[in-house]
């Protein structure tokens, strides 16, 4: 029997699945989430090793005056937003998903930053199925979760949680404006 390369015994890398998407010839579009944080990131591949074309992390954020906490799906979707019009302005047009070990479900913040990035007019192959409803990216759900809260919640925001939806268009012009 042969040992598996360290990455894959630890659970870090599908080896078989990377290769699949680096024989599609275009860029891995690269999303990693944390509990507070979604990371996305424009990855080609070349013989030397990955080159990281464009990047863009929810800490970001704050530089564009997001105030609530960044481990949501409007964080998501906004980052994605600005990895996109990174990813527009060096060049990049169409890539595929690279969602790594994460469990693909409906809806969540890996297809909330798919849906920034296909907001920006790059084309990544995908099953509109997958992708959260508006509601969802602009945060309706938790302000609507906010008013039938029992007692006080979201005191981290920064902001009423029933102003979100208004604060997620305000942040998303913000970065429409920068071109990345």
């Amino acid at each position: 029997m042969r040992m598996q390369f360290r990455r894959r015994r630890e659970q870090k890398t599908n080896y078989h699945a990377r290769l699949t998407l680096i024989k599609s010839g275009k860029p891995r579009m690269v999303v990693r989430t944390s509990i507070s944080h979604a990371t996305v990131q424009f990855i080609k591949w070349y013989a030397k090793g990955d080159m990281t074309i464009a990047s863009a992390t929810t800490a970001e954020l704050h530089k564009f005056g997001w105030k609530p906490p960044t481990g949501n799906v409007p964080a998501a979707y906004l980052v994605g937003l600005l990895a996109g019009m990174r990813a527009k302005a060096a060049g990049i047009s169409a890539a595929v998903l690279d969602i790594g070990l994460a469990t693909s479900t409906p809806g969540s913040r890996l297809y909330a930053a798919l849906k920034g990035v296909l907001d920006t007019g790059i084309n990544v192959p995908h099953s509109s199925d997958m992708l959260p409803s508006e509601d969802r990216i602009n945060g309706k759900h938790i302000a609507e979760f906010a008013l039938s809260a029992q007692k006080p919640a979201f005191s981290k925001y920064g902001i009423s949680a029933s102003e979100l939806p208004k604060h997620v268009a305000e942040v998303k012009a913000k970065i429409m404006q920068a071109k990345g």
